[in-house]
C-alpha cells in the first residue's frame, strides 16, 4: 500500500504556493543595540497573559497573548489594495488577523514602518468597525476594512483587515515587520471576521486545505511558508500526524519532556501550542527554572538566562514526545549565540492558562528542526525531520 502514500503526497505538492520567507534581525538585536533591552523587559515583563480575557465580551478586542515577538526573525512580504502596497508581515499560527499600519497612524512606530494609504486603492472598501489588539506592552487600536490581498500568486477579494490609528510604542517601533497575517482558526480572530487563510480555501484559490512551515537556521533565504500542499523534499522521512486537542489554537497533546530518558516536564502529559509567532520554547514557570537549572543557565541582570558557549557541544538533548513519537532539541537549538558571542538560553517562562496545569509554547526553535503541515481539513498537524 506504500504507493497510496506516494500518490498522497503528490497529490499534496500539486498546485502549492510556496511563500518565500525573510530571516531578519530580531527586535531583541535592535533593543540591544540601541541600549533599550534592559529598560523594555523591565517595563514589559513576561506575564501569565496566553488567555483571550473578556474576548467574548467586547467583541472589537482581540487580547493577543504576551507573545516573544522580540526574538522573531522570520517574516514575508503580502500586498494590499489595487495597484498593490508591499507589506512585510508576521506569518502566524498564533493569532487569525490581519493587521498593518495606515496612513492616518499618529502613533511614532509608524513612521519607521510602511503605511498603507487606502486614497490609492481603487478595491478599498471602509467598515467603519473600530477594532483594537492588546498586546502585553501595549494596545494596536485602528478601524475594519475590506479590500484586496495578494499572497504570493494568489489574490484574496474582499478581505477584512485592521488599519491602525495607534500601535504599541517600543514594541512596534523596533519591530522590522510592518504588520501581523495570522493562520490560526477563525475562533481567534476579531468576531465575524474571516482569516486570510479560511478565504484562500473558500474563494478556490488552493487544492488543499492545509499549509506548511519550513524555518531553515542557515541562511537569511531558504525558509518558506507553503499553501495548498506540501513539497516532500523539505524533509526526511515520514510525517507523523497528531489531532489537533483544542482547534482555536494548534494545540496539541505532549506525552513528556525529559533528558536521558528521565521526564523533567510535563510529566503525565500536557499541552503545547505550535507557534510560528512564538520565537522560544516557553513554559511553566517551574518547570523552565529547572530547565535553566539543569544546563546551566544564569539570569542575568536584564532578566535574560545566559550561559557558558562552550556547552553547547556538552549538553544533552531534551527530548518532546508527542503521540508516541520523540523529538529532540539539541543543545544547538535551544542555546543563541548573538553577534558578539554571548549565549542565551532559547527557554523561556510563558504561559499559565486556568484551564490547564501545563501548557507550552513550541516556537521556531521547534519549528526550525521539524517541518510542520497545518492541515485544517483533518484538525490534525504533521510533524517530521526538516532537511
Amino acid at each position: 500500500m506504500k504507493w497510496l502514500g506516494v500518490l498522497w503526497l503528490a497529490a499534496l505538492s500539486e498546485c502549492l504556493v510556496k511563500i518565500p520567507l525573510m530571516k531578519i534581525k530580531s527586535m531583541r538585536e535592535n533593543l540591544r543595540e540601541n541600549n533599550m533591552l534592559k529598560d523594555y523587559l523591565e517595563k514589559f515583563p513576561r506575564r501569565r497573559a496566553h488567555v483571550r480575557l473578556e474576548q467574548r465580551r467586547n467583541p472589537a478586542v482581540a487580547y493577543e497573548p504576551m507573545r516573544n515577538y522580540l526574538d522573531l526573525v522570520y517574516i514575508g512580504i503580502i500586498s494590499i489594495g489595487t495597484p498593490p502596497q508591499e507589506f512585510k508581515v508576521v506569518l502566524d499560527t498564533g493569532s487569525a488577523y490581519l493587521w498593518v499600519p495606515s496612513i492616518y497612524c499618529s502613533s511614532p512606530a509608524c513612521a519607521h514602518h510602511k503605511v498603507f494609504n487606502p486614497l490609492r486603492s481603487s478595491t478599498f472598501l471602509v467598515s467603519g468597525r473600530p477594532v483594537n489588539v492588546a498586546y502585553g506592552s501595549g494596545e494596536m487600536s485602528g478601524f475594519l476594512a475590506y479590500d484586496t490581498v495578494k499572497i504570493g500568486d494568489l489574490t484574496v477579494v474582499d478581505q477584512a483587515f485592521g488599519l491602525s490609528l495607534e500601535e504599541p510604542g517600543t514594541f512596534m517601533e523596533y519591530a522590522v515587520f510592518d504588520g501581523i497575517l495570522g493562520l490560526g482558526y477563525p475562533d481567534l480572530s476579531l468576531q465575524g471576521i474571516l482569516p486570510v487563510f479560511d478565504n484562500l480555501w473558500m474563494q478556490g484559490l488552493i487544492p488543499q486545505n492545509l499549509f506548511a512551515f519550513y524555518l531553515s537556521s542557515k541562511d537569511e533565504k531558504g525558509s518558506m511558508l507553503m499553501l495548498g500542499g506540501v513539497d516532500p523534499s523539505y524533509y526526511s522521512g515520514d510525517l507523523h500526524w497528531v489531532p489537533v486537542s483544542k482547534p482555536s489554537y494548534w494545540q496539541l497533546a505532549l506525552d513528556s519532556i525529559s533528558v536521558n530518558g528521565v521526564v523533567i516536564a510535563c510529566e503525565g502529559g500536557c499541552q503545547g501550542i505550535m507557534d510560528t509567532g512564538t520565537s522560544l520554547l516557553t513554559g511553566p514557570r517551574n518547570s523552565i527554572l529547572n530547565i535553566q537549572n539543569l544546563i546551566g543557565a544564569k539570569a542575568s541582570s536584564d532578566g535574560e538566562y545566559v550561559l557558558k558557549c562552550g556547552t553547547i557541544n556538552t549538553l544533552p538533548d531534551i527530548v518532546f514526545t508527542i503521540n508516541g513519537v520523540t523529538y529532540p532539541v539539541p543543545a544547538s537549538a535551544y542555546i543563541r549565540k548573538d553577534h558578539s558571542h554571548n549565549c542565551y538560553s532559547n527557554f523561556e517562562e510563558g504561559i499559565d492558562d486556568p484551564s490547564d496545569s501545563e501548557m507550552w509554547v513550541l516556537g521556531d526553535v521547534f519549528l526550525r528542526l521539524y517541518f510542520t503541515v497545518f492541515d485544517r481539513a483533518n484538525n490534525r498537524i504533521g510533524l517530521a525531520p526538516a532537511v
